[in-house]
């Protein structure tokens, strides 16, 4: 059986290089079907070892108003952040972009469903896109 819909992720304005080259690397270990940089240019990091870019289209966009004008037709974008609905009861959309924000920054509010995982504190980039990313696969084998 195929798999129907795709997904991607996006990053907004990434802080710290360590964590969006691992969360790039997560996006190519869940198999995404592309990575969306917003506001910051990619640079090659040692923690993605699988060099996900070579494997993965890798977009980038120069601001959140460019992002949002090349999201693909019908596909929704959820935004993850602190103050969104628990993970817990999500039902995943067919054809999404799972968009996270910087580790210093809370993303602007724009149209879209916003998730939150039941964590204490808020969790940096990388982790927060192998949480979503998994969620997905795990809720789509069920």
């Amino acid at each position: 059986m195929s798999k129907r819909g795709f997904y991607g992720i996006a990053f907004y304005e990434p802080k710290f290089t360590e964590n969006i080259g691992t969360a790039i690397r997560n996006a190519h270990c869940f198999d995404a079907d592309f990575i969306c940089l917003i506001g910051k240019r990619y640079k090659k990091t040692p923690s993605d070892t699988t060099k996900a870019q070579k494997h993965i289209p890798l977009y980038e966009y120069k601001d959140l108003k460019d992002f949002i004008e090349h999201t693909p037709k019908d596909c929704e974008i959820v935004s993850v952040e602190v103050d969104g609905n628990d993970i817990k009861n999500f039902v995943h959309p067919e054809r999404a972009i799972y968009l996270i924000g910087g580790e210093d920054r809370t993303l602007p509010i724009i149209k879209s469903r916003r998730v939150t995982f039941p964590t204490r504190y808020c969790v940096n980039m990388a982790v927060a896109s192998g949480l979503i990313l998994y969620d997905r696969v795990i809720k789509s084998k069920i």
